[in-house]
């Protein structure tokens, strides 16, 4: 068979072991999913295939509802911002508590070998100013030390105001993706670690998660965002009161104030200035941490030609009409 594309079909199959066969079945040309160290494996074994790595201008990353979101029921978690000095303790105790690390050595190391959580929602490790950003954002309060005295601080910070969490830990609703099992795994590795410092996660599991981001009824989010282009104003939606990305109520008028400057011609310098200013306050209103860029994996059809997964959205058939057999 040879050739050039005149259509592809899109499949959507949420199991990675059945997409996997079907890949073998050869009832697919293509795959591309979220990785996981077995499913790499698997995609390996199977003949005629190639598998291609590339990371994906994705970030997975950990959110703390912080007030309520237009348009949903009144937010009065454990974070909510209205509890002032409390619920920022508390905040900052649960991405203190997070066991970036862990996470990145059992369930990314084995894909792509990187140990390192990243240490921006701005920028990306790899790009010119990532140094720069992530030396001055402050990310380095939920970094520094090991995962053992990052706990004892945010046990001190729980016990403060609840000196017997550990014994009657706070509960913590988390908004879980489902059919997904390397989030699946995160979060049992957050859970044990999270038990540590005084939190009980609730997990609710749902393969409708995309619709239920901003809902009061959570304290946490994690997923990833997905970028298909690359501006100046990166994760102004997350972070702007009225962002359309913003599902936790966040609202600071001075990271506000910042953003609106985002869409005038700025120089490399001026530019990181501005994302180590916002990074820094919303470090400090311990609202988010990043955890790893997705490493991206991609099976291929050996007689299919010219597939070149990108890092952007959509990954796989940006070039779709160089594609020939």
């Amino acid at each position: 068979m040879s050739g050039s594309i005149d259509t592809v079909v899109f499949k959507f199959i949420g199991d990675g072991t059945a997409a996997a066969q079907a890949l073998a079945n050869g009832e697919l040309d293509v795959y591309a999913g979220q990785a996981t160290a077995d499913g790499v494996a698997a995609l390996k074994k199977i003949a005629g295939v190639n598998v291609v790595g590339v990371n994906q201008v994705a970030y997975e990353h950990w959110d703390l509802h912080y007030d309520t979101v237009p348009g949903e029921d009144p937010y009065t978690g454990l974070f909510s911002v209205k509890d002032g000095a409390k619920s920022k303790a508390l905040r900052q105790a649960f991405l203190l508590g997070l066991p970036r690390e862990e996470i990145m050595t059992k369930l990314i190391a084995p894909i792509n070998g990187v140990t390192t959580p990243i240490q921006s929602t701005w920028v990306s490790p790899g790009s010119a100013m990532y140094a720069k950003v992530t030396a001055g954002n402050g990310s380095s309060a939920f970094s520094r030390g090991s995962q053992e005295s990052r706990n004892a601080a945010a046990l001190a910070l729980v016990k403060k105001y609840y000196p017997k969490a550990l014994s009657n830990p706070l509960k913590v609703r988390v908004l879980v993706p489902g059919n997904n099992p390397r989030r699946a795994s995160e979060f049992a590795l957050a859970k044990a670690n999270l038990a540590k410092v005084g939190f009980d996660l609730q997990g609710e599991v749902r393969t409708d998660w995309p619709s239920l981001l901003g809902n009061s009824n959570y304290d946490v989010y994690f997923f990833a965002w997905v970028a298909s282009s690359v501006t100046q104003r990166q994760s102004a939606e997350v972070f702007d009161t009225n962002g359309g990305n913003n599902i936790l109520g966040y609202s600071n008028s001075k990271v506000d104030a910042i953003i609106a400057t985002l869409d005038s011609p700025l120089s490399d310098a001026t530019l990181a200035a501005k994302y180590i200013q916002i990074e820094y306050m919303t470090n400090n209103d311990a609202i988010t941490t990043g955890v790893f860029v997705h490493p991206g994996v991609a099976a291929v059809n050996k007689d299919l030609k010219n597939v070149k997964p990108g890092p952007l959205s959509p990954q796989m058939v940006w070039n779709f009409w160089e594609w020939t057999y």
